[in-house]
């Protein structure tokens, strides 16, 4: 069959944004689900959530963090306690104003006026104030301290544009909450999330990442200080995949997380928290997939190896399935990336080929088809997602033997991982700019005839209140905003683009989602 008959019917050159949903589709990855904003996760999906839960759960528990449950609903009263932060979340809250429903007597069913609750209960956006509260009866004395705790979790945010994973109205999520004796304390757990994500996008994700603070309008609402992983999709846009915020003493005032300190006296606590969501599988999608479908890194594959027998409905498939099943036992008694190989026989009916095709859009890293002939030479035919197309233009089969691929496949899977991994950082490292020294040169840059312009690394003296509002004003004009200050960039040497005024720190600038 032909190439472009299994391809998607939208290359990403084209139209980007229509791509990706129709990788979302093809790969069978979510749905809509009737309701505004949300979305049915199914299997394939969910399963790379589950891999990417289960190895960054492993990682915060290395840290000494405890995972914990708190409620879906929280009251309204614990975020007016902290202004800043019910600010910046009021216009995504979703509200609950009342416990039951009666009918209207026309066939449907309304709240009742005589249930409605004392004070209203907001869904979870996100969860400072009822852990807050939690904390404050937890924590008495310097002894309680570092209470290191982090719940799995979904939230609701009313979001107005809504794209599947990017951005949801409830997603899921995992968020730590810490709360510390010391500033120096809770500054070096703030860095510690930071670099686990970073690790953890590079290592499992194979998503290159730049890790720095984020400016003071991009900070989280309440916070002292926010950092962040910033991504790079294929068409040049930004994609925020993390961020870990230090709160300072504000969330704790509010919360009256208080301990008595080692003198004797009475001190708040200083808190953190740090989180990344489902936001995460957009990016894959975004930094990985191709004109054929998701590619998905071995690391969190929910299967690394398919096995797909060429069934002839006829009395030879038995045999040709106990071969294939050898094989999958043979597989999966191998490690790859300090792991049991995962390990998948496809034996629904169907020609081989459509079924191949399936499991080309959904990413699964290594294919590998199985005939009659093959058994019959103690050979398979392997196909890896991540070097689909040969030189003529047909799928790029090898033809291993069956004790090769057996012994072969662990190392294979980890080359699969490091060369997703160094494709995407080869492209972002091409895709950004250095050497922009002025405004002018940096909207015209952007003003230029190119789809996807990448990122600008720019020269500013930090600026706040009204400067950093104007800057801000400027940018958005040109549909772009701030990222971070990356933690590995190089002095600053020059002037600011915005001020005029000598630079005293380099941050990147891009479109974003």
């Amino acid at each position: 069959m032909s190439a472009i008959r299994h391809a998607l019917t939208i290359k990403r050159e084209d139209d980007f944004a229509q791509w990706y949903q129709e990788v979302i589709s093809a790969a069978d990855m979510a749905e809509e689900s009737g309701v505004r904003g949300c979305m049915v996760i199914k299997p394939w999906g969910y399963g790379i959530w589950e891999r990417m839960q289960r190895l960054l759960d492993d990682r915060i528990k290395a840290a000494g963090v405890q995972n914990a449950y708190f409620p879906l609903f929280i009251p309204l009263g614990n975020f007016v306690r902290e202004a800043a932060h019910v600010e910046g979340f009021a216009k995504e809250m979703a509200v609950v104003t009342h416990h039951r429903l009666i009918s209207d007597g026309k066939g449907g069913l309304i709240p009742d006026p005589e249930a409605k609750l004392e004070e209203p209960l907001v869904v979870r956006p996100t969860s400072e104030t009822i852990i807050g509260d939690a904390m404050s009866r937890w924590i008495q004395s310097w002894r309680d301290l570092p209470l290191l705790l982090n719940q799995w979790a979904n939230v609701v945010r009313w979001e107005m544009r809504t794209r599947m994973f990017l951005r949801t109205s409830e997603f899921l999520w995992q968020e730590g909450h810490t709360a510390h004796e010391s500033r120096e304390d809770a500054k070096r757990e703030t860095m510690r999330a930071l670099e686990m994500y970073r690790e953890f996008a590079e290592q499992q994700l194979a998503l290159p990442v730049i890790a720095g603070e984020k400016p003071e309008n991009e900070r989280f609402p309440g916070a002292v200080e926010t950092w962040s992983i910033e991504a790079m999709m294929q068409d040049g846009k930004a994609l925020q995949a993390g961020t870990s915020h230090y709160l300072g003493t504000s969330f704790a005032d509010a919360a009256n997380i208080r301990f008595q300190d080692r003198e004797g006296g009475q001190q708040l606590a200083h808190t953190t928290s740090w989180g990344v969501s489902t936001r995460m599988i957009g990016g894959v999608i975004m930094t990985h997939g191709d004109d054929d479908g998701l590619r998905v890194p071995p690391a969190i594959a929910p299967f690394q190896v398919v096995i797909l027998p060429m069934l002839r409905d006829n009395e030879g498939d038995a045999a040709l399935l106990d071969y294939c099943d050898a094989l999958r036992a043979s597989i999966a008694s191998q490690n790859a990336l300090d792991e049991k190989i995962r390990v998948q026989l496809d034996s629904r009916p169907g020609k081989a080929a459509a079924k191949r095709w399936d499991w080309v859009r959904k990413g699964a890293p290594v294919i590998i088809e199985v005939g009659p002939r093959d058994m019959e030479a103690e050979t398979v035919s392997l196909l890896r997602r991540d070097a689909l197309w040969g030189a003529d233009g047909k799928p790029a089969f090898q033809a291993p033997s069956r004790d090769a691929v057996g012994e072969a496949i662990g190392g294979l899977l980890e080359e699969i991982q490091q060369a997703l991994l160094a494709e995407a950082t080869e492209r972002r490292e091409a895709n950004i700019v250095r050497d922009v020294e002025s405004f002018e040169a940096l909207a015209a840059y952007f003003g230029e005839d190119r789809k996807y312009p990448g990122w600008v690394e720019v020269q500013w003296s930090k600026p706040t209140g009204e400067a950093l509002d104007k800057a801000v004003e400027r940018l958005k004009a040109l549909k772009l905003t701030f990222r971070n200050v990356p933690l590995d960039a190089a002095p600053a040497n020059g002037k600011c683009l915005f001020t005029g005024e000598s630079a005293v720190e380099r941050i990147y600038v891009a479109r974003s989602y």
